[in-house]
Order: structure tokens, then C-alpha cells, then sequence
């Protein structure tokens, strides 16, 4: 039984010009255990999608399970099946982390877990913060505590939406071996990030989303193997040739050139010379999961 299921998720809003498609029809499923990600350009509808899932807000059309159970006509037991981190720094300046952490498990039903919260506390860096007021904490730390809640009641199901956003590499690390941990453990992960180097290192699978729509389902290995085989990257300050610019992504002085074979890997470097641009720090490699991203979302952008 997959862990959650979308079948033809729909959802319009009612708009000042009319409705406004935010879901068309989204399907697929996600395997119990599996390291699972969600990607897309903001607007995508990737937040609606873990609403619905969340049983925040209601699908036009479709259905959703999670663990088998309907997330509308069954949504108690699907919501205790879900742990869920919000983008949104949601917290509670009256209590503590560990009061904070026992109040979570009282919405489930939970008493007297303090040996899962003290595992929890140590596993996020939040061991030395137990007793402290959560509006006392730092932005990178109170993320945990979010963590920390969402996983309180042992979930089968963990949903991550960004949960990385604008935090410190530390919390990054701590996180994604904890994490990780869980998933070995047989707990299912749904992420959401565009800091797709996670996605690319984490996730098994992957669905992209754009305009309402997948557009993209597959392994991570064959996404990568899919698309633009050969990267191009160095450094200039000087301005790139018309035939080189117009298929480079460029970043302050570093820039990326797609090449399917080693004919147009020389053809590039022939341009680059001919039009006086001066290189350094060349690499050649393998496209990354960003270059994939991007390659995906701007041929459906001419389909």
C-alpha cells in the first residue's frame, strides 16, 4: 500500500477575473519508506498540494489517502499519520521547547513520552534549550522546534516544506542526519526545497510541478541521466559571445554552458576564444539537478 496516494487533484479559487487554477489534475503516489521529493517554481502549486494533503484546505476535485485513509471523510487517522513542517516559523512564546513538545502530544493523545521528546531534543540540538522560552530562541532554532513537533507523535508520514529555508548549515546537517535516520527507520518523507543539491543528494524519486501540473516523475538517477549530459562552468568578467549568451546561465562571474558532446563542448570553446573571453576556473562535468530543473521547466515553458 503506497504510503500517500494524489489521484486527479484539482483546485480552483475564485479570482477578480474569474477562477484561478492553482491543482490540474495531479496523480501520482508515494511508497512507503521512500525519500521523496516535490519541486517547482514558486506558484507551481506545491504548497496547495501539501495543504490538501495537510486537510487545510479541500480539493476541488480528487482524492487523497495517506496510509490508506481519505484525508476529508477519514481525516483523524490520516492526520496522525502526518507529521508536517511548515515553511512559516509558527510558535507559542509562552512555554518552553519540552512544554511545547508535551502539549503537541496531548492533540494526538500521548502522554508520559518524555524518553521519544529527550531522543528528539538531542537528535536536533535542542538537548541544552529544553527548558528554555521558545521566544527566546533564534530563528535557526526555533525551525527545530518546528521539526521537533511536527515528529512528536512518531508519524509514518514526514512532510518537509522547506524546511531548510534560510537556516545555517549546521541546523542543515543536524536535520538531514536525523532525518535520514528516520527514513531508514521506515518512516516516508515528502520534501519540498529549492535548494535542489538536498533534493538531488536525498531524494530517491522525484515529482515536478509547474503551472498546476507534473511535469516531471521519475527516479533522480534517471532525470540526471535524461537531460543535457555535459556542463560547461567557469569564470569571466568579460561579456559573453551572442552564441555562447544565449543558452548560458550566468551568476556574477560564473557562468554555465549546456553541451550535449564533445563536438559542441569544442564548438563552445572555439566561440569563447574567437570573442576574446577570457576563462578561468574551467570544469567540465555532469549536470547537476538544478541544470535538469531548469532544462525540464523551459521546454514545458515552449511546449
Amino acid at each position: 500500500m503506497p504510503a500517500v496516494v494524489f489521484d486527479q487533484v484539482a483546485k480552483t479559487y475564485a479570482g477578480a477575473r474569474g477562477e484561478v487554477r492553482a491543482l490540474a489534475g495531479v496523480s501520482f503516489g508515494i511508497e512507503e519508506g521512500e525519500f521523496f521529493g516535490l519541486l517547482g517554481p514558486n506558484g507551481a502549486g506545491k504548497t496547495t498540494l501539501i495543504s490538501i494533503l495537510a486537510g487545510l484546505t479541500r480539493a476541488t476535485h480528487g482524492t487523497v489517502t495517506v496510509m490508506g485513509h481519505d484525508v476529508v471523510s477519514d481525516y483523524a487517522a490520516a492526520r496522525r499519520a502526518l507529521g508536517i513542517v511548515p515553511q512559516e516559523l509558527v510558535f507559542d512564546p509562552f512555554f518552553s521547547v519540552r512544554e511545547c513538545l508535551r502539549i503537541q502530544s496531548g492533540y494526538f493523545g500521548i502522554r508520559r513520552n518524555d524518553a521519544w521528546i529527550d531522543e528528539l531534543l538531542a537528535g536536533l540540538g535542542l538537548a541544552d534549550k529544553a527548558e528554555v522560552n521558545t521566544r527566546q530562541l533564534s530563528g535557526g532554532m526555533k525551525r527545530r522546534v518546528l521539526v521537533a513537533q511536527a515528529l512528536v507523535h512518531k508519524p509514518r508520514v514526514i512532510v518537509l516544506d522547506e524546511p531548510t529555508a534560510g537556516v545555517d548549515v549546521e541546523l542543515r546537517q543536524t536535520l538531514w542526519g536525523f532525518i535520514a535516520d528516520l527514513n531508514k527507520q521506515g518512516h516516508t518523507v515528502l520534501l519540498t526545497t529549492h535548494y535542489l543539491e538536498e533534493a538531488e543528494a536525498l531524494c530517491g524519486r522525484i515529482a515536478m510541478l509547474k503551472q498546476g501540473r507534473v511535469v516531471a516523475l521519475d527516479r533522480t538517477t534517471n532525470l540526471l541521466a535524461g537531460t543535457a549530459s555535459t556542463m560547461l562552468r567557469f569564470k569571466t568578467d568579460d561579456a559573453l559571445p551572442v552564441s555562447v549568451a544565449g543558452h548560458a546561465r550566468v551568476t556574477g562571474r560564473s557562468a554555465q554552458v549546456t553541451a550535449h558532446d564533445a563536438a559542441e563542448v569544442e564548438t563552445i570553446l572555439g566561440q569563447l576564444r574567437q570573442g576574446g573571453v577570457r576563462v578561468e576556473d574551467l570544469e567540465i562535468g555532469r549536470a547537476d539537478l538544478e541544470d535538469v530543473f531548469l532544462e525540464i521547466m523551459q521546454r514545458e515553458t515552449t511546449t
